[in-house]
């Protein structure tokens, strides 16, 4: 049952991300110029959403889907790590044209060619895996 409802939560998402045209790369290409609010505007309001939903969780206890407690582990503050991350990831995000939650709704929409985008993310995602222990901390 639990599975049904990720993947509402999921179908939800996707169609949240295409409707408000988070996913068009279009309003990606606008955002990367500074000419157009729209993408500022949703990364924004979602960051906001986050900030409150986080903080409701901390103040009220929420539990899980499975009744734990949801606890949040303090990440290391590290300029260097998180400059360097923020670039690749930036980078990767401007020429594909697509984050990772856009990638899989672009993919549910019938746009084919991201899935060699998705391909590589998985690459890199398994380069990250063996390597990070040998990057800087």
């Amino acid at each position: 049952m639990r599975t049904l409802i990720y993947l509402f939560i999921g179908i939800l998402f996707g169609i949240t991300m295409f409707k408000s045209e988070a996913a068009s790369w279009f309003r990606i290409y606008e955002m990367f110029k500074f000419d157009s609010f729209h993408m500022y505007g949703i990364i924004g309001s979602a960051l906001v959403i986050g900030i409150i939903v986080v903080q409701s969780i901390k103040r009220f206890k929420i539990k899980s889907f499975y009744g734990e407690n949801i606890h949040f582990i303090p990440k290391a503050k590290s300029f260097s790590r998180y400059m360097f991350g923020g670039i690749i990831f930036g980078l990767g995000w401007a020429l594909a044209g697509a984050c990772p939650g856009p990638m899989f709704t672009l993919v549910g929409v019938g746009y084919v060619p991201i899935l060699i985008v998705i391909a590589a993310s998985i690459v890199g995602t398994f380069l990250y895996g063996l390597l990070k222990d040998k990057l800087p901390h």
